[in-house]
C-alpha cells in the first residue's frame, strides 16, 4: 500500500465512527410523541414554609425557557407526559458563627427532592429519588439593617435545581 492509500484509510476510518459527542440541548430522550408536560404543584414533606411552590415555579420556567414543550400546570389527561415532585426536606443548619458573639454568621439550606416524569400509560420516562442541594448564606451581623437571606438563597437553590433537573431529563443522563 503506498503512503497516500494508507493516510485516506485512516482519515477516512477516524471521520467515519463517530465518537458520540453531541452539542447540548440537541439530544431528547423524550418520546418524540411527548409535547405537553404537565407540572402540578410539588408535594411538601417539610415544614418549610412554600418551598414547593419555588420549586415548582423555578421547574416551569426553567422549562418554558429551553424548550418547546407545552406546559400546563395541572394533571391534566390531555399532558402528554406528567412531572411530579416531592420535598421530602428542607433545612438550613448554621456553618459558620461569629467568635465575638457566638450567634450564626452562615447557614447552609439543604433540601432533598424526588422527581418522577411519567407518560399517559403511567411508564416512567425519568426517575430520580434523590436529588440534594446546599445553598449557603450569610446571616446579618447589624441587628438594626437586618436584611434575611434564606429566601434569596432559597430562590438560588430552586433555579439549580431547575437548571439540573431540565438538562437531565432531556439527555437522559
Amino acid at each position: 500500500m503506498t503512503r497516500w492509500a494508507v493516510l485516506a484509510a485512516l482519515a477516512l476510518s477516524t471521520t467515519g465512527s463517530s465518537c458520540g459527542y453531541h452539542t447540548v440541548g440537541h439530544t431528547i430522550a423524550l418520546p418524540q410523541n411527548v409535547h405537553t408536560i404537565a407540572i402540578p404543584g410539588f408535594v411538601s414533606q417539610s415544614q418549610t414554609f412554600r418551598i414547593e411552590q419555588r420549586l415548582t415555579d423555578a421547574v416551569v420556567r426553567e422549562f418554558n425557557a429551553r424548550t418547546q414543550f407545552h406546559v400546563i400546570h395541572e394533571a391534566q389527561t390531555d399532558a402528554d407526559a406528567v412531572l411530579k415532585g416531592t420535598v421530602l426536606a428542607a433545612s438550613a443548619t448554621p456553618v459558620a458563627y461569629d467568635s465575638k458573639t457566638g450567634r450564626a454568621a452562615s447557614a447552609l439550606v439543604t433540601v432533598s427532592i424526588q422527581v418522577t416524569l411519567t407518560d399517559r400509560q403511567g411508564k416512567v420516562l425519568f426517575q430520580n429519588p434523590s436529588y440534594l442541594f446546599h445553598e449557603q448564606y450569610e446571616l446579618s451581623r447589624d441587628l438594626t439593617s437586618f436584611f434575611e437571606e434564606d429566601s434569596p438563597a432559597v430562590d438560588r437553590l430552586s433555579r439549580d435545581f431547575a437548571r439540573t433537573l431540565v438538562a437531565n431529563i432531556l439527555e437522559a443522563y
